[in-house]
């Protein structure tokens, strides 16, 4: 009888394991730690809140290769793989690179109710929004005029604008600059185009860094206290970030604008193993170093890194238009799963309108609000921007 009673009890405990399953899976990739940690965090902050399928949970993360370019056949299988989970109800990767849209066309060839998330695409933005659900990326077109105004706001007279040729020839990268010369021109405020070395030319990362290094106390002397500094280049940021703390004007946010980006190797963060993915615990730490090297108030960036915040946001969305809670394309809904990640920052999104002046509804712009060190939010999430700034021809007549 008591042989009875245990095994009886052994068929229940294992019936509300089995009944706790997840009811449905979720596919999230991601760069690994050396390329893209933040969204690496993104995807274990899921898997944190809601278990691995490994555990009967609901998330199932991979990381992307290393060499996206090189190994596109493995990005697809990886995608393509999910398709075999009879549970599998959403796909997001983040960043969307080489062999997304073709992964994600094999998906939807094989299970069409699959929902498909693209976040950050580096492919031609009409193919990964013709084959999927939702895309995601970040509003440079906005940021165009809201990081002008953010300067303003900061004081400045003079926006300098650092980059070099490769970056200039990208549409998007060349659109914003010239965005940003249009309202600085509205603002009364001068715009200074300077070049730098590219880190993927002949003098590498390195050299490109020590050109920064040795130029920007020259310009700063040349352009003034009053000169806000920005660049094009993830590279660049640290020497920029290192020069405008020690020896003065202003940088609104970089173009990767997270406050892991260029501050912690500038001014010497130290972040603990608890810190990782621990943004408010992040920001204490920097804004701690940026008040120190008495630059409080003139320097800034978002709050909560861009790339974690679009891989778990996307995954909470998936998941929240799965259960029936959300709209797929309902902006109100896809901005509260975000800032679930993010408390206390705002967020924005307008519709991406490609080259043939066709409004992608499936396709979001997105914006955090900015954050100075040593001030809080610029509210920059609040304010309206002329449509005057959303004209593709602007600054060409």
């Amino acid at each position: 009888m008591k042989k009875l009673l245990l095994a009886f009890l052994f068929i229940v405990l294992l019936s509300s394991v089995v009944l706790a399953d997840a009811p449905f899976h979720i596919g999230i990739m991601t760069g690994t730690v050396s390329q893209q940690e933040d969204e690496l965090r993104g995807a274990e902050r899921l898997i944190e809140e809601y278990g691995r399928v490994s555990d009967g949970g609901m998330i199932s993360h991979v990381t992307s290769p290393d060499n996206p370019d090189a190994e596109i056949e493995t990005t697809i299988s990886q995608i393509t793989a999910w398709a075999d989970d009879p549970l599998m109800k959403a796909i997001v990767v983040q960043t969307s690179i080489s062999g997304t849209t073709e992964g994600f066309r094999r998906v939807r060839e094989l299970r069409p109710d699959i929902l498909l998330f693209a976040g950050s695409p580096q492919e031609d933005p009409a193919m990964i929004a013709g084959v999927a659900d939702l895309v995601m990326f970040q509003d440079n077109i906005s940021r165009g005029y809201l990081i002008i105004l953010g300067a303003k706001k900061l004081g400045a007279d003079t926006f300098v604008h650092i980059s070099f040729p490769r970056h200039m020839s990208y549409e998007l990268l060349s659109r914003r600059r010239d965005i940003m010369m249009e309202t600085c021109k509205d603002f009364g405020m001068e715009f200074v185009n300077l070049g730098a070395p590219d880190p993927r030319s002949d003098v590498g990362v390195a050299g490109a860094q020590q050109y920064l290094l040795e130029k920007v106390p020259t310009w700063i002397e040349e352009y003034g206290q009053k000169a806000a500094f920005f660049t094009t280049n993830d590279a660049l940021e640290e020497p920029l970030i290192r020069q405008v703390a020690t020896y003065g004007g202003l940088y609104v946010e970089g173009d990767y604008a997270s406050p892991t980006m260029g501050y912690p190797g500038a001014l010497g963060v130290k972040f603990e193993e608890a810190d990782k993915g621990n943004w408010p615990a992040i920001v204490k730490k920097v804004e701690e170093k940026v008040i120190e090297a008495g630059a409080a108030g003139r320097m800034g960036c978002w709050a909560f890194s861009y790339p974690y915040c679009i891989a778990a946001g996307l995954g909470e969305h998936a998941k929240r238009v799965i259960e029936g809670k959300s709209e797929l394309l309902d902006k109100t809904d896809i901005m509260d799963a975000l800032g679930v990640y993010s408390p206390g920052a705002g967020w924005n999104a307008s519709y991406y309108v490609d080259a043939d002046d066709v409004v992608r509804k499936n396709f979001m712009l997105v914006y955090q609000d900015t954050y100075i060190f040593g001030r809080g939010y610029l509210n920059q999430t609040s304010e309206v921007i002329p449509e005057k700034y959303y004209d593709k021809n602007i600054g060409k007549k």
